[in-house]
């Protein structure tokens, strides 16, 4: 078997709600080959990893995956229970896995379930699936394989990518508040919410987290200062560049003292309760050496605090918004004696907790013996060969750290009043809204002593971690990352703009801009995606064939946006998923032939399994608008998946006797029609009408049958999000092509001849400009061609014909992208097609888009409509530009913005 390539779909897809990778396996000499052929591997494999007893598989108890394979199941299968169960065995805990056909006979894909903030760039799963599959090549070459030197390493690549336990709580707090969560990169980074709404978090630092309170915390020394002018009690300290300035200290201030650097972090550098010059000296030297820079005075560098020890109990206060959230009380790094055990193995013992871990990527941290934890240990008479007496307590540490190996014990119910608002003050002092105060106590649940010296505040942290919150050594957990999520997004506020999202075969783009123009007209500024770029607020932003998730991140992600209209075309779905989640309205245009024989869409239900993903993942009660007349479109409504979102069903279609619209609103339910001529919002037996079909900017008064049916799309999504009905006739009667609709259905004149610009590229879409043509022009006139290259033969045949039954006289030409054709190839094609719908049909090749529209004109006669279909607007725009073309009225619609205003009838 050989791994050919992995895929990762961030988003929603087809699949799963939540990201996946597939991982696509060439069976090679396995193909057709079943785990029964090979006796000895099943027994062989699960001995190598036992956990595989356990997986259900299809049956949906303990035990499937062993009776899948005693009937006989393919290897693809097999390596995909593999790979799941490699993923757990690391900590990677998802539980789907799908092996589907794919390809060619020995194709096929794995599927499997990624976690929700694994970076995109990560090469973890397919690492896993390389070693799924050595290892099930291993059991077939007669061996019982062992992968726990390759999962090792692998463990550690995921550990380092993995977010911190502050983080991921952050993550999993918001999601459960509905909030959206996108992590950025690999960094302990997460965009919340969209548009307007969106905030950012950086650990437990928020986007509101104040840089000068930032700056504050991180230089004690200021920090002192200003917790002292607040009439705060903090220890007596001085800065110390030298050892003889610590010395000096130590004689000011008297035994014992407290040494650590001015701009440190993680306890790092910290010694407590010196006596003595030669500890001093030594500290300062350690102290010095993790000092950082200085605060925003640039002080610093290489300096230390040498300040009173104050006896008593380590706490550690978390303030969120003003308010005490959470207390712990901190315990030093030690180990307790056995009589038995050295102290390097009762180290090793407490380290083989798998809550402790590297750094902060576990609820705690593993225990060092390192030369701090070693001249401790030589403090009490102790080194790592030496044996403590039972029950005898041995320090590692003396400053009550979590990252050099303390253990917290939640106090929070015991924080007494006095102390709670000693805390609330002092962040309130340096300007935090969440920050963590270290203090030191004779008791948390008394109110803090006034002599001098017997109580003080240590330190104050900006972005503090959580963990000791989260999952405390000892007491209850704490729902911290809650409190901070709430603080962003207090009860009762919004995190989500509206979210519209547009799919289908045809129309998509016409529709997307249609509904944007109605939202900008309504005084939303509005985010838009579509196959020509990104728009903020009517404004190009970036120009590229945005109808995928990345673009869709861009508009969420920018916070000026107030609303998102975003086309979400099958390659985005396909390739990578969605790029949002939980839209508000789902609007499905069409859904007929095309792209099929691309990323493996063989055939119409294909093609409507993937584009029924927009409707499936709306918010619950969200709006789903379907073209009634469109079978594939409207059965959109019976999915199992679309039903469970109990939606709003809105139907559209030309006629209010379309029986599935008809049946809608005997129902009661709301539906968009053309009834006696004009566009109408019908709700049961209601009728509103919305403006006379002819006045639709763009659709040759009325002529464009398709350019209404977007209309009434457009309109219908709008009306979902409370657009009013005179706001919508006043964006589709000044909804001029040229301007806010460029390429799509635009007429230009040349000369005397008027030349229609359409994207047209599939038969629907190619009947439906036809159909326009005849009824606007009375003749089919001339076309100009071309067609993309990736689709199968019998499509482009499929095109060539319906083109045919309009236009006699045809030229081809090919796009510079031939999308994998041979040159001419193409060319062929198409001209077969023309020919086997209409054998008299004159139909020439041309190098190029500029010479198959020079031909093209030549050809027509005076006043002949020309048919231009193209692949890239641009060199359209700039030919058109070259050849003096003018902008035509010919689409209708008035270009003066007019109010129609809406009428009950």
């Amino acid at each position: 078997m050989r791994l050919d390539h992995v895929r990762r779909l961030s988003g929603p897809n087809v699949y799963l709600s939540r990201p996946v990778a597939i991982a696509r396996l060439d069976l090679q000499g396995l193909a057709g080959h079943e785990t029964t052929d090979h006796p000895g591997f099943a027994a062989r494999l699960v001995d190598a990893l036992p956990g595989l007893a356990a997986h259900h598989c299809a049956a949906g108890r303990p035990g499937g995956l062993l009776d899948a394979m005693a009937r006989g199941t393919y290897f693809g299968h097999v390596t995909e229970h593999v790979a799941l169960e490699l993923s757990g065995a690391i900590g990677r805990e998802v539980f789907f896995g799908r092996t589907v056909r794919a390809g060619g006979p020995a194709d096929y894909d794995v599927v499997l379930e990624c976690p929700r903030d694994e970076p995109a760039g990560s090469t973890v799963v397919e690492q896993l699936v390389a070693l799924a599959l050595r290892t099930v090549q291993g059991a077939l070459a007669g061996r019982v394989p062992d992968p726990s030197a390759d999962l090792a390493r692998i463990a550690a690549v995921h550990e380092g990518e993995r977010l911190g336990v502050s983080t991921a709580a952050l993550a999993r707090a918001a999601r459960r508040r509905g909030v959206p969560v996108r992590r950025v990169g690999g960094l302990n980074l997460l965009r919340l919410g969209y548009g307007r709404y969106r905030r950012m978090i950086w650990a437990a630092m928020t986007d509101a987290t104040s840089a000068i309170g930032m700056e504050v915390a991180g230089d004690k020394r200021l920090a002192h200062r200003v917790l002292a002018d607040a009439g705060l009690p903090v220890p007596e300290g001085r800065v110390a560049a030298s050892p003889a300035e610590a010395l000096e200290a130590l004689r000011g201030i008297g035994g014992p003292v407290v040494v650590k650097p001015l701009a440190g972090h993680q306890g790092e550098g910290v010694h407590i309760g010196l006596t003595t010059a030669p500890e001093v000296v030594a500290a300062f030297a350690s102290a010095a050496g993790a000092a950082g820079g200085g605060g925003a005075g640039g002080e610093g560098g290489g300096e230390v605090i040498v300040e009173s020890y104050i006896p008593g109990k380590d706490y550690r206060v978390l303030v969120v918004g003003g308010r005490v959230s959470a207390a712990a009380e901190l315990t030093a790094a030690c180990v307790t004696g056995d009589g038995a055990a050295t102290v390097a193995a009762l180290v090793d013992r407490v380290n083989a907790d798998p809550a402790r871990g590297a750094g902060h990527d576990r609820p705690l941290t593993r225990l060092a013996l390192g030369p701090a934890e070693l001249a401790q240990l030589a403090r009490q008479g102790h080194g790592p060969g030496t044996v403590p007496a039972a029950g005898e307590r041995v320090w590692l540490r003396r400053n009550a750290n979590l990252s050099t190996g303390g253990t917290s014990r939640d106090v929070t119910g015991e924080v007494h009043a006095d102390v709670a608002n000693l805390c609330v003050r002092a962040a309130a002092a340096v300007g935090m809204d969440v920050c963590g105060i270290d203090l030191r106590l004779p008791d948390i649940g008394s109110p803090p002593p006034a002599e001098p010296g017997a109580a003080g505040i240590l330190e104050v942290n900006a972005a503090p971690g959580l963990r000791m919150h989260l999952a405390p050594h000892e007491g209850a957990a704490r729902d911290v990352a809650g409190d901070v999520i709430d603080l962003m997004y207090p009860a009762g506020t919004l995190s989500r703009v509206p979210v519209v999202s547009v799919t289908g075969t045809n129309g998509k783009t016409t529709t997307v801009r249609m509904i944007a123009r109605m939202l900008e007209l309504d005084g939303r500024r509005t985010g838009m995606t579509s196959t020509e770029g990104v728009h903020i607020g009517g404004r190009l932003v970036h120009r590229s064939d945005a109808s995928g998730p990345r673009s869709a991140e861009m508009v969420l992600g920018d916070r000026s946006v107030e609303a998102a209209v975003l086309e979400t075309a099958r390659g985005g779905i396909v390739r990578r998923g969605l790029g949002y989640e939980r839209a508000d309205v789902a609007v499905v245009t069409n859904i007929t032939r095309d792209h099929l024989g691309v990323d493996d869409t063989e055939d119409l239900d294909d093609l409507t399994g993937i584009k029924a993903l927009v409707a499936e993942e709306i918010r619950r009660g969200g709006h789903v608008v379907l073209n009634a007349a469109d079978p594939p479109a409207a059965g959109l409504a019976l999915r199992r998946a679309v039903r469970d979102r109990r939606p709003v069903l809105r139907y559209f279609a030309p006629s209010p006797g379309e029986p599935v619209l008809a049946e809608h609103l005997r129902e009661g339910g709301v539906g968009y029609c053309v009834a006696d001529g004009w566009l109408t919002e019908a709700h049961g037996d209601r009728r509103t009408r919305i403006l006379p079909a002819a006045d639709v900017a763009g659709s040759f008064g009325g002529h464009a049958g398709h350019v209404v049916a977007n209309a009434l799309a457009a309109a219908a999504a709008a009306r979902a999000l409370d657009v009013p009905v005179e706001t919508v006739a006043r964006a589709l009667r000044t909804f001029d092509p040229h301007t806010h609709n460029p390429g799509r259905g635009c007429v230009y004149r040349v000369g005397g001849n008027p030349v229609l610009v359409d994207y047209a590229h599939n038969p629907a879409a190619v009947a439906a400009v036809g159909a326009l043509v005849e009824r606007r022009w009375g003749t089919g006139g001339v076309a100009a061609v071309t067609l993309p290259g990736d689709r199968p033969d019998e499509l482009v045949g499929e095109t060539a014909r319906a083109l045919a039954r309009t236009f006699g006289r045809v030229v081809v030409y090919e796009d510079e992208d031939l999308r994998g054709r041979r040159s001419g190839e193409m060319t062929r094609l198409i001209a077969e097609g023309l020919r086997e719908a209409r054998p008299d049909v004159r139909h020439h090749p041309a190098g190029d888009l500029k010479g198959a529209l020079t031909s093209a004109l030549d050809m027509a006669g005076p006043g002949e409509p020309v048919l231009l279909l193209y692949e890239k607007l641009q060199p359209v725009a700039e030919l058109l530009d070259t050849l003096g073309a003018r902008p035509d009225g010919a689409a209708g619609g008035q270009s003066a913005e007019g109010q129609v205003t809406g009428s009950p009838t």
